[in-house]
Formats: structure tokens, sequence, C-alpha cells
């Protein structure tokens, strides 16, 4: 594709408050009616949103030096452990550990009230955090034991540093028994009565960017309501998975990690969430702005919801013994109506994200970078693609 503009030019018109920035749903609209070529023409950016469910993330926090010095060997933040085996105070919080005291699915299914996710909301929050910590001394940390209350503010550094996010595309859970299952997906009644997913769909970042052109190592973005930074690729990134004539992935595909600074982030966008009968996981929500270099750039990022296609997966056999079985596929339009068809029953569906919230996420940072607040990072390296030329029809994928 010929090239349109650079980053550069997309950040000088930025600086100089020229730039014209779209959501990923407004780009929509505007390709309808002016064609792909003219609008990639005329606009600079898209941004995109999601706000759902990410388990795979926490928070790296030093904790500061006490008088006299510990090196803590074991930590709790609110009763939750926090992975202490990095260095003399600091610590690694996840979002899906939970209080040893809590009794888990020992009565089952059990609530899972509090976790690592509702400790890292509390502090961004500005709550007061109780810390407990032993350690077993040493010549130049004689401390141990260690007891004290702190607040994000008072944390030499505090950064989120999540390892698998945004997934690209996912499953439609359902559930084929006769049982109610308590899965990461919610509560799937038994046969065949709900469908869950969890995606933005039109809005979500990797969607928009199905090939990884601009969303690479370095990339700059809306995390958690602050700023934030494509790491890495996400852990069980999966480049090489089946895609539609379109380039959107079929089935789960790439992730990224992301890391930014707790001490900007809002607890409106970092929540605590606790899933009966599974555990604690973490709302994120993140922000991609894609910027448009060509008419290619533009294409990905103007994908409709009646053109991603995911799949369905039965969480009562399929999924946990990893058969790898589909029950068909259906669209992100489809399931937003509320109800699809599987096996030619209606069966009623429910996002875990919100898109509502996508939204806000998507017009928020284009308001940042309209005002001149957010200029584009251009990656220093690229996602690992994989096979981009394994496509099939989405007819085909069922």
């Amino acid at each position: 594709m010929t090239a349109i503009r650079s980053y550069a030019e997309i950040n000088e018109k930025i600086s100089k408050g020229q730039a014209v920035v779209v959501t990923a749903e407004e780009i929509i609209g505007m390709v309808a009616e002016h064609g792909p070529e003219e609008t990639a023409k005329r606009v600079d950016v898209v941004t995109t949103g999601t706000f759902g469910p990410m388990c795979s993330s926490g928070a790296f926090l030093n904790l500061g030096h006490s008088k006299p010095r510990i090196r803590m060997s074991k930590v709790s933040l609110n009763g939750v452990n926090a992975y202490a085996g990095i260095a003399a105070v600091d610590v690694f919080i996840g979002a899906t550990e939970i209080p040893e005291t809590d009794l888990a699915n020992q009565n089952f299914p059990g609530s899972f009230n509090y976790g690592g996710a509702h400790v890292i909301e509390d502090l961004v929050a500005g709550k007061e955090i109780r810390v407990d910590a032993i350690s077993y001394g040493t010549d130049c940390y004689p401390r141990q034991k260690l007891e004290k209350t702190i607040r994000l503010s008072d944390l030499n550094e505090a950064y989120l540093f999540n390892p698998r996010n945004c997934y690209q595309n996912y499953n439609v859970a359902v559930n084929l028994s006769d049982r109610t299952l308590y899965t990461y997906m919610g509560i799937l009644k038994p046969n065949l009565c709900n469908a869950n997913y969890s995606s933005a769909g039109q809005l979500s970042p990797l969607l928009n960017d199905p090939l990884y052109r601009t969303v690479g190592i370095g990339a700059k973005l809306f995390l958690g309501g602050g700023v934030g930074y494509v790491a890495w690729h996400g852990t069980q990134h999966n480049p090489n998975a089946v895609r539609g004539d379109n380039d959107v992935p079929l089935v789960p595909a790439g992730t990224l990690a992301l890391i930014g600074d707790l001490k900007q982030m809002k607890s409106r966008w970092l929540r605590g969430v606790s899933f009966i009968g599974y555990g604690v996981s973490m709302q994120v929500g993140v922000g991609l702005p894609i910027p448009i270099l060509d008419v290619e750039t533009l294409l990905h990022a103007a994908v409709r919801d009646e053109d991603i296609v995911a799949p369905i997966v039965d969480y009562s056999e399929d999924y946990p013994q990893g058969t790898g079985a589909s029950l068909g596929s259906v669209t992100y339009a489809q399931l937003k109506s509320g109800k699809i068809i599987i096996q030619d029953k209606e069966v009623k569906t429910a996002p875990l994200s919100s898109y509502p919230r996508a939204g806000e996420i998507a017009e928020t940072l284009k308001q940042w970078i309209k005002n001149g607040d957010f200029l584009l990072a251009e990656p220093v390296a690229k996602l690992p693609a994989g096979n981009a030329s394994m496509k099939i029809k989405p007819a085909d994928a069922k």
C-alpha cells in the first residue's frame, strides 16, 4: 500500500491542533459515505477501546525501606499475598491472588470477594493498604517483622504490568451439560440456556489492527485511565490463528503485555471483579490509537461487528478438556443483538466486557489527541505476526 502519512507528520499535526481524529465506531460511517481512499486522506488517527476482565494483570510496587531495614521474604497487602522474591522491598501483586484465609471453592461455589485486583483498585482509589511482612533477617537487613499502612502516594514507584491483555477475539462460552458451570466467562446455565462473550468487537484494539502494523513494542496507549505502553507481545500470543478475508482472526489470537504508571491511573478503569465459583479478576480499560498510514490501515480500522466472527465453545467438556472443538461461529453483530441460534435453539447472549465503557475510552483518547496532550509513539519493534496468509472465509469456520 502507498503511504499517505508518517508518524512524524501525524504528531506534527497533533502538536498544532490540526489532527483529524475519530473513533473506530465513527470511522465506519465515514467509510460508508466517502469510501476508503477518500476517508484515508481525511483521517489521521482512529481510536479504539475495550473494558473487560483481564486476569493476567498485576502491579510492581516498591514498598519503601523501614528503620531498621528489612528484606521481605513474605508479604501480604490487605491479607492478599504478594510475591516478594524480587528484592528487599519490591513486590508483585497479581490480580487473581486471594487471601490464604479465603475458603475459595471449599464451600462451592465460592464468592471470592477480595483479591489482588481489589488491592490494586483500592491503591489507585487512594485508600490505605495494610502491609504485613516477615523476614529471616540478615546483617544488612536485620528486621524480621513489619506491620504498616501505605497509600499509593507513599510509594517511590508503582507500576501496572499486565502480561496478557487485549485478547484479539475470544470464545463465546456455552454449557451443554445438565448442571450450572461457574467459569471465568461467568455463570453458564445448563442445556444451552445462555452464551457469554467478552470483547468490544468493532471497538476492540487488536481487531482494528489485525496484523499488528501499528501496535508493536513501544506503542503508546490509554491504560487504566493513564498513559501506558506495549512492553512485549502478551503471553499466549498466537499470530498464526486462522483469519478471515479481512485479516481478522476467527479464534483467539494476539495478546499484549502492557505497562504503565499506576499513579496516573483511575479506579474507574481498574476494577476488581469477583467471579462466583471461579476467582478474582481485574476489569481493565485499554485504548489504542491507530495512525492511518495508508488505505490498508484504514480498512482494518473500519472493521464492523458483522464482519468479526467468534467461535462458540462448550465449557462443560471441550474447553476444560482442551479438545479444540467448536460448535460453530457467530458474528459480534449477532452477539450484540441479544440472542443467537445454536443447534437450532435460540440462546440469550450477554457480554462480560462493557461496550459503552469501551466507547468512552475511545472518545477520551480521541480528545487527548485532539487537545495535543497525547502524541503517538512509533513502535521500536514489531510484534510476531506469524503467517498472515492463513485465511478462510468466515462461513467455513464452523
